[in-house]
């Protein structure tokens, strides 16, 4: 039997393939992606040390090939096989988002590899969403969206088969993987033709533009990819200029000496012909949903930084919140990993304290890059782009994470507790190359 294509490798496949269907599909994605390698080694070229830096952690190598897609499901099903097509990829479901205090009726998780090595290769992300009908309103509306919903199969038999296959299995060899990749594809396919009417989609529209979206088709189209910039700011600024309308403000943390977390903008969505069915024929008509979104990402902090976080973004004050690596790790409000030096390992350390050994420079501590998401971002995205009728009030619910969880059919993992067995692993690991006890 041929051997088994790793995961990681299905997940690079299927990642340029992806990029490159989308390319195709929305062209301006294609001037997204050569703005910020422009931005990007603009940044690097002004900042040696600061690539130096990039290198050294192995961000640089990664940096490239970087990207978030997002997609929105509508039935239990569907979310719980894109799950188990992602795991095909090495993707792991992370995280809890309810976007409905910000008016989206949606809850959410993204897919993405959780073991350090495998985010080094390849970081690929799908923040996934699934439709909370129960927020519909209208019952009879509610009772035709999820009629709609249930007739369709966002999967062709090809994914379902390969699906089954790498379970049973173990693994793909070569030409499944190949074919995988193909059949997956699908998936996330651009369709201009609506599966409702002209009339059911105005009175879907009329609920939240989003339901719409998730309704209408024949599937989850992919609405942006997303690569990873330097600097966000400037590629906010050079948007204009390359024919890219910017929405107008710059999600998540203001621009920082040390970033944090996630900073997100994009360009306005497409308004994209579709046709709806009808007694007499196709008619013709438009949908809002697709867009292109520049991230940066910075430090993952720690529960306590969290904390701090929210309660600055509530503030609108970020000045309780140290903007200085040192400060921040001594304060235990970001993740960190740690390494040994050359000199480190060339010398002789006396003790196993991290401080003193960071001091003497045996020992370098590197902020680990956050890889999830921000609620409020999410919203804010997700509300930018779906035209001025959008749903500014919140929903009166409270978090389903566990009807969410069920759904999935199994539990998202926790963001931090991957965080920390990071920074606990690296320490470990960097006093065993120094000969020292390990304190942690």
């Amino acid at each position: 039997m041929s051997a088994f294509v790793h995961p990681d490798e299905i997940r690079s496949r299927f990642s340029a393939a992806l990029s490159a269907m989308y390319r195709a599909e929305v062209p301006q994605y294609g001037d997204l992606l050569t703005l910020v390698a422009d931005i990007n080694a603009q940044v690097l070229k002004a900042d040696a040390g600061g690539a130096d830096r990039l290198a050294a952690s192995g961000e640089l190598a990664r940096l490239s090939e970087e990207r978030h897609g997002a997609i929105r499901v509508g039935t239990a099903d569907e979310l719980a096989t894109i799950a188990r097509a992602f795991a095909v990829m090495g993707m792991e479901p992370v995280s809890y988002y309810n976007l409905a205090p910000a008016g989206v009726p949606v809850h959410s998780t993204a897919f993405r590899p959780v073991d350090p090595a495998a985010l080094a290769r390849n970081p690929f992300r799908v923040f996934t969403s699934l439709l909370r009908l129960e927020l519909i309103e209208d019952e009879a509306l509610r009772a035709e969206a999820a009629a709609t919903l249930a007739r369709r199969d966002i999967f062709t038999p090809g994914a379902r088969e390969l699906i089954e296959t790498a379970q049973a299995a173990g693994g793909l060899d070569e030409a499944q993987a190949d074919r995988f990749v193909s059949e997956l594809l699908e998936t996330f396919r651009w369709h201009a033709q609506a599966t409702v009417s002209a009339e059911t989609y105005e009175r879907l529209v009329a609920a939240h533009r989003l339901i719409a979206d998730v309704v209408s088709f024949k599937g989850p189209h992919i609405n942006h990819l997303t690569p990873r910039t330097l600097n966000i700011d400037a590629a906010q600024a050079a948007m204009p200029a390359r024919g890219i309308s910017p929405k107008e403000t710059i999600e998540g943390p203001p621009a920082r000496a040390c970033p944090i977390l996630l900073r997100q903008t994009s360009f306005k969505a497409l308004q994209e012909a579709i046709t709806f069915p009808g007694a007499d024929g196709p008619t013709a008509g438009a949908h809002t949903a697709r867009f292109g979104e520049i991230e940066q990402r910075g430090c993952a902090l720690t529960p306590a930084g969290r904390a701090l976080y929210d309660e600055a973004l509530a503030k609108k004050d970020f000045s309780a919140l140290p903007d200085d690596w040192d400060a921040l790790r001594r304060a235990d409000l970001a993740w960190f990993r740690y390494r040994p030096t050359p000199e480190g390992l060339a010398g002789r350390a006396e003790t196993a304290d991290l401080e003193a050994l960071i001091s003497s420079g045996h020992v370098v501590a590197e902020p680990i890059t956050y890889e999830d998401f921000l609620p409020v971002s999410a919203a804010g995205i997700f509300q930018s782009n779906l035209g001025s009728e959008a749903r500014e009030t919140a929903y009166a619910v409270d978090p389903a994470k566990a009807d969410f969880e069920q759904a999935l059919g199994r539990p998202v993992q926790y963001e931090m507790a991957l965080y920390r067995a990071e920074q606990d692993t690296s320490i470990t690991a960097t006093l065993k190359a120094l000969g020292l006890t390990e304190t942690v």
